[in-house]
């Protein structure tokens, strides 16, 4: 099942798209990755969606990613006599760890670890930034503020503290029981929030054992200050911009996603674009001309995959959101200036003799007449380093181990197909023309390019290159054992 498009779309599930018949509309209307929101739903819940996506995966014979995303700490406030109060700009507004309810003039916070790291002058945001409160004098469970933008704090509503690095480790207690939860289960991604230095994802690939891959979101200044070194000890990235949104300045976030976007390709890790995206579409079938071009811009970066929140999970249009996104990946996949903008900002990687391997392996495709670039892969790594090069033909991974070809599922342009055991270089040539000609992607007169590893079945051994004609007779004929 063959996508005509590049970029992946993620779509999270939730009680607009939670049984069979929506999930498996979501898949055929261009779904790539299913997210499970693991703040919203019972484990039950959880397993039952995770049930019906392998049983969709099954029916469509297409590899289909899973991703779980960790709630990650929540700080909030305590509750209010009254329900809710309103600040008014320049009163002042005190936060402490005592129990009893809030007024006008306090409300508990019970996070000693945030008053542990305040100072004076540092800002807090309540209620996603609506409210802006200034320190002016704190201790160990106190902090005495001045009211900057006033409005409306009702119970339980969350605080941001974008100036100071929390004393915080990015996995809660419920963090760990989902990401066991979750792993058993057996999804292919796990999303780690919270992340505010390559330290905090470390607890997480001990926890996660290799069972799954880990993705490192990008929502807080302080991931935004040390994001090389994240990207170094993550499996992927999502650029979460809503919560960078509340505790950065708006104007920021589209140069940090450019430049996110651009750093995970150049470290041949995927990257998500993730909020927002199409938020219209949660009440009406169409989008705004903005989320359509701000789509668009994701794609043109070149992104992995960009991905639907509330919109699918409980919007009215799931399937239509879908819709949308294909459809305007498609548009600009076929713009040349889609291509310009994607060989303009290629970086040239030459560390290895895999980059040598897949760098050839796309100038060749790119000068002569060649349909696609099958790459044979365990880890998955060869198939993300053809995909970093953003090659203008198809790719397509070949792996005989399902965990990767799902966790494929989330890398630009790649196609998996599932192949048997292989012990011999021109089986695999014999497979690989097989399955350019079954997906449609070149007839038996053309020719792909195929790259492997001898020995077979070792990952990170990528060392051949082979120009292949897609006529099985003559591979046999011609090709060496």
């Amino acid at each position: 099942m063959r996508r005509m498009r590049n970029v992946k779309i993620v779509a999270t599930l939730g009680p607009a798209s939670s049984d069979h018949a929506g999930i498996a509309a979501l898949a055929a209307a261009g779904a790539d990755v299913f997210r499970l929101n693991m703040s919203h739903g019972t484990q039950e819940e959880i397993a039952a969606r995770h049930r019906i996506i392998r049983d969709v995966e099954a029916e469509r014979g297409t590899p289909i990613a899973i991703l779980a995303d960790l709630q990650g700490p929540k700080l909030r406030v305590g509750t209010f006599a009254a329900g809710a109060v309103e600040l008014e700009d320049g009163a002042p507004f005190r936060l402490d760890t005592g129990e009893a309810e809030g007024d006008a003039h306090r409300v508990r916070l019970p996070h000693p670890e945030i008053f542990a790291a305040l100072a004076p002058g540092v800002e807090l945001l309540v209620d996603d930034g609506k409210v802006r409160l200034r320190v002016e004098d704190c201790g160990a469970d106190f902090a005495d503020c001045t009211v900057v933008t006033g409005g409306t704090v009702s119970n339980r509503k969350g605080v941001n503290v974008p100036d100071v690095v929390l004393p915080l480790a990015a996995l809660s207690d419920k963090d760990r029981e989902d990401l066991e939860f979750a792993c058993s289960l057996g999804v292919d991604w796990i999303a780690l929030s919270f992340v505010q230095r390559p330290e905090d994802v470390a607890e997480a690939r001990t926890l996660v054992d290799g069972r799954a891959a880990v993705l490192s979101k990008i929502e807080k200044p302080a991931a935004v200050r040390c994001v090389d070194e994240i990207i170094a000890v993550s499996d992927g990235i999502m650029v979460a911009r809503g919560d960078l949104g509340v505790e950065l300045p708006v104007q920021n976030v589209p140069p940090i996603q450019k430049r996110i976007v651009r750093k995970c390709r150049a470290a041949a890790k995927p990257v998500i674009v993730a909020t927002q995206m199409l938020e219209s579409m949660i009440e009406s079938p169409m989008p705004t001309r903005a989320e359509v071009s701000d789509v668009a811009t994701a794609i043109y970066e070149g992104a992995d995959a960009i991905m639907l929140s509330a919109e699918s999970a409980a919007g009215q249009y799931p399937v239509e959101a879908v819709m949308t996104m294909d459809a305007v990946a498609r548009e600009v996949e076929g713009d040349p200036t889609y291509t310009e903008i994607l060989e303009a900002s290629r970086v040239a990687r030459r560390d290895s003799v895999a980059d040598g391997i897949v760098a050839a392996a796309r100038e060749i495709a790119e000068t002569t007449d060649i349909k696609a670039i099958a790459c044979f892969t365990q880890s998955g790594t060869t198939a993300a380093l053809v995909a970093r090069e953003r090659p203008r033909v198809p790719i397509i991974a070949m792996t005989n181990l399902r965990g990767t070809a799902r966790r494929l599922a989330l890398t630009w342009g790649t196609n998996c197909v599932m192949t048997g055991e292989l012990d011999r270089f021109k089986q695999a040539v014999v497979n690989a023309a097989r399955a350019a000609r079954e997906q449609g992607y070149a007839e038996e007169a053309d020719q792909i390019v195929v790259t492997a590893g001898v020995p077979f079945n070792v990952p990170g051994t990528t060392n051949i290159l082979r120009v292949a004609p897609c006529n099985e007779r003559l591979i046999w004929a011609t090709d060496p054992e």
